[in-house]
């Protein structure tokens, strides 16, 4: 069963321009990636997108975000746990830089693409926040970049902030398979931050199939964990220390849409 290299620790896919760079060739398959750049106040950082859509999206602070004939002002938030954000779309095919006055840190959620698509600014106010399942299973969802929420080629985003002592993605699910109306074929990677000092968290990932995916890992801040196919969920967040992933998506279909199947074995507690 694959487990070597789904779970990567903060700092093991950091080099000297990102602090966490997790490419298709990094992670062994063909559209998703994800980037976290952190600049010191008055920083920035240019790079070009190349054949993949991008999606700015302030994790603390606030930036500029300018292509080449586009400019966006991000006021951002304090961190993850404060609120959404508003957040900028980059084309393929692009050349963009992310300035900060104060400095932060910023993701950069991507996939490859074929079509290029404008330039675009995300308001905070128009991210539809979803409460989520209920009791120890209730968490919040923020879809700023879900498939019927905001136009992009392949890519698909969202954030989910657990409470402490709380199950997310439950019941466990799946979308590594081409079923039409049924389940999506989509690559996806979990990135994780943890409220508090010394906070952790749980992932699991469970086969789907012979020689799939299988990963329970403890997770802390900076971390993420690839999931190439198999049943993932339940994420349990440490009781007293909340839980945020960025959840980043991109498949094969035709069609950019997130379809998913339940667990059969477990099918109570919402979903996500």
């Amino acid at each position: 069963m694959r487990s070597t290299g789904l779970h990567l620790p903060r700092g093991t896919t950091a080099n000297a321009r990102y602090a966490l760079d997790i490419g298709p060739e990094t992670a062994g398959w063909t559209y998703s990636g994800l980037r976290v750049v952190e600049l010191a106040p008055g920083g920035s950082h240019t790079f070009a997108t190349g054949g993949s859509e991008w999606i700015v999206l302030p994790l603390q602070g606030g930036c500029t975000v300018q292509t080449e004939q586009d400019e966006f002002q991000l006021l951002g938030r304090d961190s993850v746990f404060a609120d959404v954000t508003d957040f900028a779309y980059a084309p393929r095919d692009a050349r963009v830089q992310i300035a900060s006055g104060a400095g932060g840190r910023f993701a950069l959620a991507g996939a490859k693409c074929e079509r290029r698509l404008p330039a675009r600014y995300g308001p905070a106010p128009e991210v539809p926040v979803e409460e989520r399942g209920s009791g120890t299973c209730a968490r919040r969802v923020r879809n700023f970049a879900a498939a019927d929420t905001f136009p992009c080629d392949r890519l698909i985003a969202v954030e989910v902030v657990t409470p402490g002592g709380n199950w997310s993605s439950y019941p466990p699910h799946k979308h590594d398979e081409h079923r039409p109306g049924e389940e999506s074929e989509l690559e996806e990677i979990y990135y994780f931050e943890i409220d508090g000092p010394g906070g952790l968290g749980y992932q699991r990932v469970s086969p789907s199939r012979e020689g799939g995916a299988d990963v329970l890992a403890e997770v802390r801040s900076g971390d993420a964990v690839l999931v190439p196919d198999g049943w993932h969920g339940p994420s349990i967040a440490q009781p007293g220390h909340d839980m945020y992933y960025l959840n980043v998506m991109a498949g094969p279909g035709d069609d950019r849409e997130w379809l998913i199947r339940f667990h059969p074995d477990h099918t109570t507690g919402g979903y996500r």
